[in-house]
């Protein structure tokens, strides 16, 4: 893991997407998106079925690697108000283990706004924690420290004419924005205009190396993408 710091807190890059707050034993999470899969197939394009039980195996690897004993997930939990009815037995299971392990935290999202925590953890519009916001989508002009996902934001890069794209988190002095954490995720261009409005201007986008974080920079006069899922 690698440090980061924000509003003067010491946090930490857990593998590329998630977030490990020490000081009060919690893991952050954006954008799980469990059921996509389902989702997808129920509209005729079909998509490997194993997305959530894939997600929710992700995260219990980080509770394991960090001891989390507290986990907030930042909205868009599951693709749709369906999804979460949706879940197979099997993710279902290994989710209710993690929920009944540890204290969760679901925060409505725009994919999910009737997410009600059947699988256990409770569901919430967003929380304070520490005096730092945790909501699903940033609001332009807040003034308090926030932590937010909805944008799966992804720092895409030419580098000797290879085109490269990583997830990446995106910081001002009052908000971090998450990458999305689930496995069937797309991705929006960090330097796109609508998270440069939720970020109120500029911004720089951080990328977890294996002894470091990058830090990008976002030039307005990037080319920019409008792909995300």
């Amino acid at each position: 893991m690698v440090p980061l710091s924000f509003a003067g807190r010491r946090l930490f890059v857990a593998g590329d997407a998630a977030l490990w707050w020490p000081e009060r034993r919690a893991l952050l999470l954006a954008d799980l998106h469990l059921e996509k899969g389902s989702f997808y197939a129920a509209h005729g394009q079909m998509l490997p079925p194993y997305d959530s039980r894939a997600t929710i195996e992700a995260v219990a690897a980080l509770v394991e690697l960090t001891r989390a004993e507290r986990v907030l997930c930042l909205g868009d939990n599951y693709h749709d108000d369906g999804g979460e009815a949706r879940l197979d037995r099997h993710a279902a299971n290994s989710l209710q283990r993690l929920t009944a392990a540890l204290d969760w935290t679901w925060i409505r999202g725009n994919h999910d706004r009737e997410v009600s925590g059947r699988w256990g953890g409770r569901a919430l519009a967003e929380l304070e924690v520490d005096g730092v916001l945790l909501r699903h989508e940033a609001k332009p002009g807040e003034s308090r420290p926030e932590l937010s996902g909805h944008f799966h934001p992804k720092l895409r890069m030419t580098i000797r004419g290879r085109h490269i794209a990583r997830r990446c988190f995106l910081r001002t002095p009052t908000k971090l924005i998450l990458p999305a954490f689930g496995a069937l995720t797309g991705g929006l261009d960090a330097g796109h205009p609508e998270i440069a409005r939720a970020c109120g201007g500029r911004a720089e986008a951080l990328v977890a190396l294996a002894e470091r974080l990058a830090c990008f920079p976002l030039d307005a006069s990037r080319p920019r993408s409008r792909r995300r899922a």
